[in-house]
């Protein structure tokens, strides 16, 4: 089962807008839209994102650690 974030996340990346739902979006966004400079964050995020994808961690801690990677790259927009 698919569960939303409690808020979305948004980002921005060159003046094109994302909006991130849940962990399962998030996880695709890592892989194929993420800036070049990968960081420890943006590996910690994949990982709670994956393991909330997958029911093992919760969607609090996958949206906090996806905000944190975002944050951490300059895209999150607030």
């Amino acid at each position: 089962m698919i569960t939303i974030w409690d808020a979305n996340v948004e980002l921005k990346i060159d003046e094109r807008y994302h909006v991130i739902r849940n962990a399962r979006e998030a996880v695709a966004f890592l892989k194929n839209n993420w800036p070049e400079d990968k960081s420890t964050s943006c590996a910690k995020a994949r990982k709670i994102c994956l393991d909330a994808a997958n029911g093992v961690a919760t969607d609090a801690e996958a949206r906090a650690a996806f905000e944190a990677a975002a944050k951490e790259a300059g895209i999150l927009q607030t």
